[in-house]
């Protein structure tokens, strides 16, 4: 096992902020934990063990940024991937966005760490079959983003093994793809719907407007700050009730501002609206011919519900609203005449002063507590605001308003005396409030040791799929390199039974010894002439061997292999086989040299060329 490396929390920095400002990525925002085991891993990988080290390698090697990158962004997906959260996609989310929706109306997804694509065609294939491919590819529309190059270059290739497609029902792989060899092929007018592109989650801005959206698995690499900063980014490109669909090792622990539960189990949420009031609507369009929009502005005047006066330079009463004429007596009549004709001038208030005060200065001044008493006792408090009408430097005239607070005032009043019963009553609860707020800092500490604790253990599992990611990602590795050990096996067996069957192929018997004279091979013929079998010569050393083949001749002969392994040596021995019979042996010793050309061995060919005397 690989040691971690020993670094300084300066040495880690100088790494992150090199990878940052030369390569333009952040990774300030991710656990620190996990982000310094993937580092590792990868330094293990290439032998390197500091980080000043590899932070050199880095900086000579543009190369190894790709690798470490590819490292850190652990690419682990698959089609359907947990298929009971799928299924209640399928069932009750996708079919609720529908109704909230008119026939015909565009359905926008963002799937965000889509890696190499699976995710988004899924999101596809199971839209495709609940609105049928023709209503799906005039209203869908999929973004999917990743800050993986290389994922997203695989995926807009859009080809997968049969292994990859093991999450695809039989009749969704006949519909949705195409076997082209030994790949298969994702449908081509579906795959124009999606949308593949780079896009930071942490620094760059989100698709707005999106009605369903996919972060799978994503948030659980990112420190609570930024997993903030990233929700608070999903809430703004989702829109009102919009759909969120997490992975299963990642919760909305005390974010619930921005989010509700549909089915916390499978991690899927909505948004939760602003609150801002909705905005109005123009009353009435414009109107082109000038005397219809002087009417309009009339009887929009006289319409408001306050009470409204105004008044000419001249002290002549140009206009009045309904609420005026109603309140103080007024009629069309009295449109023209001087006010300090009417009643108004000096009912509820003398008027006459404040006129002449807001005409000299051209400031607006106002009035309060101006009482009304009208037949029948009917009282009225008005709050009066008197304003010039100027255009440019000419004075037109005066605005005067009667804004009735009469409501506002009861209340107030009443206020004032539920104020004075609530000073007596709150001396009574003064007490029962410190014990109230003693109990609740009790469940306050209580409520945050809980949520630390819930904190803790979300970490804690996060941290766990996270581990279970790499894992399953080594264990996608070394499944590689068995398939690599098998075949290279297959390959080594092949060459075995080729080398036996040229051995047993040999007429002559045939020895081959390495530099310690140590037996490597024995074919057959060397075992019907020596009679000594393979499984007895093999590893033994030559000269000790039982054979008929004098030793004092067969030593130099192969020592002068060994010596000058060039120039093949041969010799008639006298020798005595396994029968004990005399013969005579042609024996050839020849050196092996490896493919670098070092010396290997001796091989040694003998052939009976004649019985013994």
């Amino acid at each position: 096992m690989t040691n971690q490396p020993a670094a300084t929390a300066d040495d880690v920095e100088d790494l992150l902020a090199y990878l940052r400002e030369s390569r333009g990525f952040d990774f300030g925002g991710y656990k620190r934990t996990g982000l310094l085991r993937r580092i590792q891993h990868r330094m293990g990988q290439v032998g390197i063990g500091s980080y000043h080290a590899y932070l050199d390698l880095l900086q000579v090697d543009p190369n190894e940024f790709t690798a470490l990158f590819n490292t850190i962004l652990i690419n682990v997906t698959g089609f359907f991937r947990d298929p009971d959260a799928w299924e209640l996609l399928r069932t009750e989310v996708v079919p609720a966005l529908l109704a909230e929706r008119s026939p015909g109306d565009p359905l926008r997804i963002w799937s965000t760490g889509c890696s190499s694509g699976q995710e988004p065609y899924s999101l596809a294939m199971l839209l495709a079959d609940e609105l049928g491919l023709d209503d799906y590819l005039k209203q869908v529309k999929i973004y999917a983003t990743d800050v993986d190059d290389e994922a997203l270059a695989q995926a807009r290739q859009a080809s997968y093994s049969e292994a990859e497609l093991a999450g695809v029902s039989d009749e969704q792989r006949t519909t949705y793809f195409e076997q082209r060899g030994d790949a298969f092929v994702f449908h081509p007018d579906l795959r124009r719907t999606v949308i593949f592109g780079r896009n930071d989650l942490v620094q760059d801005a989100p698709i707005s407007r999106v009605d369903l959206l996919l972060c799978r698995n994503t948030l659980m690499y990112f420190n609570a700050e930024t997993q903030q900063r990233m929700l608070n980014r999903f809430h703004f490109a989702l829109v009102p009730r919009g759909v969120l669909f997490l992975g299963r090792a990642e919760m909305l622990l005390g974010r619930s501002r921005l989010f509700e539960p549909i089915d916390l189990k499978q991690r899927i949420f909505r948004r939760v609206a602003n609150r801002t009031a909705p905005t109005g609507r123009p009353a009435a369009e414009r109107a082109d011919p000038e005397n219809t929009s002087q009417r309009l502005h009339e009887h929009a005047f006289a319409a408001s519900p306050i009470a409204q006066l105004v008044i000419g330079a001249d002290d002549t009463l140009v206009l009045h609203s309904e609420q005026a004429a109603s309140l103080f007596g007024l009629t069309r009549r009295d449109l023209g005449r001087p006010i300090r004709e009417l009643e108004v001038s000096y009912r509820p208030l003398a008027l006459r002063g404040h006129l002449d005060q807001v005409l000299a200065e051209r400031k607006p001044i106002r009035v309060s507590e101006v009482e009304f008493s009208r037949p029948g006792g009917v009282v009225h408090w008005f709050e009066v605001h008197l304003n010039p009408l100027v255009d440019g430097s000419e004075l037109l005239g005066v605005s005067v308003v009667f804004h009735d607070v009469s409501a506002t005032r009861t209340l107030r009043l009443e206020v004032d005396r539920v104020n004075r019963q609530l000073e007596s009553t709150n001396a009574e609860l003064q007490s029962t409030n410190e014990e109230l707020e003693t109990t609740n800092e009790e469940l306050q500490s209580t409520v945050e040791e809980l949520e630390t604790t819930n904190e803790e253990l979300q970490s804690t599992n996060e941290e766990l799929e996270t581990m279970n990611e790499e894992l399953q990602s080594t264990n996608d590795e070394l499944q590689i390199i068995n398939e690599a050990v098998r075949e290279r096996s297959t390959e080594l067996n092949e060459a075995n039974d080729f080398l036996e069957a040229v051995l047993t192929a040999f007429t002559a018997g045939v020895i081959v010894v390495d530099l310690d004279l140590l037996v490597l091979a024995w074919n057959t013929a060397a075992q019907e002439l020596w009679g000594v079998r393979r499984d007895e010569a093999e590893g033994r050393h030559l000269l000790n061997l039982d054979v008929g083949l004098p030793a004092d001749v067969l030593r130099p002969l192969v020592r002068a292999a060994l010596d000058n392994p060039g120039e093949p040596r041969e010799a008639r021995i006298d020798a005595v086989n396994r029968r004990g019979r005399a013969i005579t042996v042609r024996l050839l010793c020849s050196g092996l040299l490896g493919a670098d050309g070092n010396q290997r061995g001796v091989l040694l060919v003998m052939e009976i060329v004649a019985p013994g005397p």
